[in-house]
C-alpha cells in the first residue's frame, strides 16, 4: 500500500467502505447494558466513542457539502464545544438509537464521497479549519474508524487491523515518533533498537499525536 494514500482517495475510499462495514458488524451486536460500558479512552462510555465516531462522519459530510458548493464550511461550526456537547448529548441514547444514527451518517459519508469523486474535487484547497485537503477526507475517517473501533474494547483489537490498512499507518506514525519524544535516552535506545543493535527497549514514553 503507498504511503501516499492520502493522496489516493479512491483506495481509501475502497478501504473506508470495509471499515465502516467491520464496524457495524460490532455496533450491531451492542445492547443497551453495553453502550453505558467504559470504554478504553478516559471518561467515556461505549456511548461516547459510538457517538463520536457518528458525528464525526457528519462533520466530514457538512465539510465536503460546502466544498462541492465552494463554500468553506468547517467540520465542528462551533469548535470543541459544540463537538463536546454533541457527543455527550448523543451518549445519553439506547443502543438502538445509536446504531441507527451511526448506519445512516456513514452511509451519508459514503454517499457524498461518491459526488466528490464525480465532481472531481472541486475546491479540495478550502481548509474550512483543517490542515488537510478534502480529498484526505477519506483516509482521515480511516484512521478515526479503525483506532475508535479499538477503542470500543468489544472485541476489535490492533490484531484485527487489515494489512492494506497498517502497511499506510505504520510509516505514517512513525515519522511522528521523533517530534513526540523529549528524553535522550530514549531516542538513543530507539535508535539502537531500530538499527539492531540492542533489544525493544521498554518505557520508552511518547506524546499524543
Amino acid at each position: 500500500m503507498s504511503r501516499s494514500l492520502a493522496a489516493d482517495p479512491a483506495a481509501a475510499i475502497a478501504m473506508c467502505e470495509a471499515t465502516h462495514t467491520r464496524l457495524m458488524a460490532t455496533a450491531e451486536r451492542v445492547t443497551d447494558e453495553d453502550v453505558r460500558r467504559p470504554s478504553r479512552l478516559p471518561a467515556w462510555t461505549v456511548a461516547h466513542v459510538l457517538t463520536h465516531i457518528a458525528r464525526n462522519a457528519d462533520g466530514h459530510v457538512r465539510r465536503l457539502e460546502g466544498a462541492l458548493a465552494g463554500e468553506e464550511l468547517a467540520r465542528y461550526p462551533g469548535g470543541p464545544p459544540q463537538r463536546n456537547a454533541e457527543i455527550e448529548a448523543g451518549a445519553r441514547r439506547g443502543a438502538a438509537e445509536i446504531l441507527a444514527d451511526l448506519r445512516a451518517t456513514q452511509h451519508a459519508l459514503e454517499a457524498t464521497w461518491e459526488r466528490c469523486v464525480t465532481a472531481g474535487w472541486p475546491h479540495a484547497h478550502l481548509l474550512a479549519d483543517d490542515s488537510w485537503p478534502t480529498t484526505a477526507s477519506p483516509v482521515r475517517r480511516l484512521r478515526e474508524v479503525e483506532m475508535h473501533h479499538v477503542d470500543l474494547g468489544l472485541g476489535y483489537e490492533p490484531s484485527n487491523w487489515p494489512e492494506d490498512y497498517v502497511e499506510w499507518e505504520l510509516p505514517t506514525l512513525l515519522e511522528t515518533v521523533p517530534g513526540r519524544m523529549s528524553l535522550l535516552e530514549d531516542k538513543q535506545a530507539l535508535v539502537a533498537w531500530l538499527a539492531g543493535r540492542s533489544s525493544l527497549p521498554p518505557g520508552i514514553q511518547l506524546a499524543p499525536w
